[in-house]
């Protein structure tokens, strides 16, 4: 990988290196970037916070919605709360308590199913895999699989459409960066696998198309005896990631990427190091994102830059406006700065907008806009 030597323009005071060392107490930057964060850009330097609004008209703003006040423990998962969807991605928030008692297999897309509490185990085609809390289980399309909770288990459904989930290109830093692909689990066909192969009558629901049909079988479908190849599902959990670092410079999302599919991108914020260096940014830096909506979902944890969330809640950040850290989350991180972040959570960029489900204004908090107003 190379690139030509670029001399960008540079106009009035400035800070010479994006993120660092800026040019006077009280200048805030800007980052105004294209396609997400692996474009081209520009770092403008304000007198005044890029977020500082005094008001907000109009459909576009940013939004915050408290997932947990959704509709829980559904039968099944596409029948879970649609919360935000497109062409390529389908979001949904699903709460299981009882073991499935039908497969189900989706034939319009791989599916990503994100953990967020409880645990159990997961029996599919490949065979039978233990999860817990913050795994990471990468479904691929057209996949019969079920769960048996073993207490009651929230997990967001990332569907893409269409299309498959693939690593990320790790460049310079090389393919074990981030995590090992060693780390990936797979299912194993073990006792429990085995055990659950009977005679009995099962029926597999399959999505295509966004409508469900459904085919009944005299045997558990369940019955592979083995299997050898590339295609099979995988999980990985939140604590085998090892995170990007720099203690001079302020990473940008997408250093911290998951999983990427077609439209959109998975990363994954861990606990890690803040920056140490003096003049280094400690917190996100305000920036104009305008290929891309951002999506993250709370998971555990203090989220350092946000004022206000808690786990399960969900921050939407259409293309089209400048965003960054809360107020007050800024003017802490520049006066006392933490040495650590404890955050976990699970960020979504969309290259194409994202519409919301039809359950979503009735669990807005509609007052997320205003918490960037200064304060009078």
């Amino acid at each position: 990988m190379r690139k030509w030597i670029g001399f960008p323009h540079r106009e009035g005071t400035i800070s010479r290196q994006a993120h660092a060392d800026l040019p006077a107490e009280g200048i805030y930057e800007r980052e105004v970037g294209r396609s997400g964060f692996f474009g081209p850009a520009t770092h403008l330097h304000h007198k005044h916070p890029p977020t500082g609004w005094s008001a907000w008209e109009g459909p576009l703003k940013p939004r915050a919605f408290d997932l947990n006040a959704l509709p829980k423990d559904v039968a099944a998962p596409w029948s879970a709360p649609l919360v935000l969807h497109n062409s390529q991605c389908q979001l949904r928030i699903w709460t299981c308590s009882q073991a499935m008692t039908q497969l189900y297999r989706n034939g319009d897309g791989d599916d990503m199913l994100f953990i967020h509490a409880g645990s159990g185990e997961l029996f599919c085609d490949y065979g039978h895999l233990s999860y817990r809390d913050g795994d990471y289980i990468l479904i691929p399309r057209s996949t019969n699989w079920r769960i048996e909770p073993a207490d009651t288990t929230t997990m967001l459904l990332i569907e893409a459409s269409n299309g498959a989930y693939q690593l990320p290109d790790k460049g310079i830093v090389g393919p074990h960066a981030i995590f090992d692909e060693a780390m990936l689990d797979v299912p194993a066909i073990d006792d429990a696998f085995k055990a659950q192969q009977t005679e009995d009558e099962w029926q597999v629901v399959i999505k295509r198309h966004n409508v469900l049909s459904t085919v009944t079988y005299p045997f558990n479908p369940l019955d592979a005896i083995g299997w050898h190849g590339t295609v099979a599902v995988a999980r990985i959990n939140w604590r085998d990631i090892r995170p990007l670092m720099s203690h001079r410079y302020h990473l940008p999302p997408s250093a911290h990427s998951t999983f990427v599919a077609d439209g959109f991108v998975i990363c994954t914020f861990v606990p890690r190091p803040i920056e140490s260096d003096p003049g280094a940014l400690k917190v996100p830096f305000y920036h104009n994102n305008d290929d891309y909506d951002e999506v993250i979902f709370y998971h555990a944890g203090d989220f350092f830059s946000r004022d206000n969330i808690k786990p399960g809640m969900l921050t939407f950040h259409p293309a089209g406006f400048t965003h960054g850290p809360h107020p007050k989350a800024f003017a802490k991180a520049m006066s006392e700065p933490k040495k650590f972040t404890d955050e976990v959570a699970v960020m979504i960029d969309s290259r194409s907008a994202l519409e919301q489900g039809p359950g979503l204004p009735a669990v807005e908090w509609t007052g997320y806009v205003d918490s960037w107003k200064p304060k009078t």
